[in-house]
């Protein structure tokens, strides 16, 4: 029986992640900032925490592998702040340009000498996994491929199965439109693959249809595939939370599902108590004196604290303001009767005093010009990229910012996209 800790997990994080834009214009997906930390460390340390050792970054081009080797490098430094004994190895994807999620996969598995079971996961989702009953499961039914499985309400943004009595993958069908699915259980591109897989990847048919589609996506290509040779490919159904993160309106989503469940299995430090779902986060001395003076202005009701709510370490908030159902991250600074609701607002941004933020993202090192007189609003899904002044009374409804831009005062800009 293999343990969990012979497990490899390989992430494939490629391409350019073109509907989490203008997020991702300088960073890999994975690390987009998701309740103050990079999307796919929930994900690793949710694995570690399970047993899980060993993890491969599937990087394609420069940016990813750049941002993803600079910020965890060999795991070392997260195994220590997480406190995972023994500690977490963490390596990449060669300079080698894989042509999809599955090809990925099969260049790491060959490349490092892979000949245990792999757990192939997503960089932009978030999920719980009892990974010991996955395994189970797909030993006991002798699986060359297990997927993990959700119900979904809309079909058609997913790879949807229709499985027999055993769970028995009998049909896959990628995005179809919904008079067309076979049922609603939808990939969440959670995949445990047998090392016989490898044989799979030699096949003469495989590497033809990589030859002609200079493509081997797990979705598209590989599991259709399997599934049309009837090989054995079982679906797993997830028991617990699953989250795509893979657009802004999905972030947001999953941001205010997590923070409304108490944010399970997260690690989030600074919870306020066990009655509400209010973290405010700090760790050193001065931190935690930032922290004290948010928590005296909660009880004096200088400042609202509604809903679900999670304010990052060394933040500062001004007297009158509101923050509902929202994530503010590290270092941010919120002037005065602002209101920031069903949002989030990541590291280093400042938010002058009227500013209104509802439903929307805004990015890292934003700086949002607003007074009292003449507010700033910024509403509709609406997401700032990194590095961007908005000037004063600016409206901006529905619309996409690219990093670094500079929005003149009284703007009001709706549904653009400003690249």
């Amino acid at each position: 029986m293999v343990e969990v800790n012979d497990l490899r997990v390989i992430i494939p994080v490629g391409g350019e992640a073109k509907r989490l834009k203008p997020l991702t214009c300088e960073v890999s997906k994975a690390l987009v900032r998701l309740l103050n930390r990079p999307l796919v460390e929930i994900a690793i340390v949710k694995l570690a925490r399970q047993g899980v050792r060993y993890f491969i970054f599937g990087v394609k081009g420069y940016v990813n592998y750049r941002a993803l080797y600079d910020y965890f490098q060999d795991g070392v430094g997260l195994s220590a702040r997480y406190g995972i004994e023994p500690r977490i190895h963490i390596k990449y994807q060669p300079n080698k340009d894989d042509f999809g999620s599955a090809d990925s996969v099969r260049i790491n598995m060959e490349y490092y000498g892979i000949d245990s079971p792999v757990v192939g996961v997503q960089g932009d989702n978030i999920f719980d996994i009892d990974i010991v009953d996955f395994l189970r499961f797909h030993k006991k039914k002798n699986a060359l491929m297990t997927i993990g499985l959700v119900h979904v309400e809309n079909v058609e943004d997913y790879g949807v199965v229709e499985m027999d009595k055993d769970f028995r993958i009998k049909n896959f069908v990628e995005k179809p439109k919904r008079e067309n699915a076979p049922s609603n259980l939808a990939n969440t591109g959670i995949y445990l693959l047998s090392p016989e897989i490898k044989e799979v990847f030699r096949d003469a048919k495989v590497k033809e249809m990589l030859e002609k589609n200079r493509r081997l996506d797990f979705g598209l290509d590989l599991i259709p595939h399997l599934v049309n040779s009837n090989a054995p490919v079982y679906g797993y159904i997830l028991k617990g939370e699953w989250h795509d993160v893979g657009t802004p309106q999905r972030y947001l989503n999953a941001m205010l599902r997590i923070l409304h469940s108490g944010a399970r299995g997260l690690d989030i430090e600074g919870k306020v108590s066990d009655e509400s779902n209010v973290w405010i986060q700090g760790q050193s001395p001065e931190a935690l004196k930032r922290r004290e003076e948010i928590l005296e202005k909660i009880r004096g009701g200088k400042i609202i604290v509604e809903g679900s709510a999670l304010i990052g370490r060394h933040c500062s908030i001004g007297d009158g303001t509101i923050i509902r159902d929202s994530c503010i991250d590290n270092y941010c600074i919120v002037g005065r009767n602002a209101v920031i609701e069903r949002s989030a607002v990541m590291d280093r941004a400042m938010i002058e005093d009227g500013a209104e933020i509802r439903d929307s993202i805004v990015g890292r090192h934003v700086r949002v010009k607003s007074s009292l007189t003449n507010p700033t609003k910024i509403i509709g899904v609406s997401v700032i990229g990194d590095d961007v002044i908005l000037g004063e009374g600016c409206e901006i409804i529905s619309t996409k910012i690219y990093p670094h831009k500079i929005i003149p005062p009284g703007r009001r800009m709706i549904n653009e996209t400003l690249e």
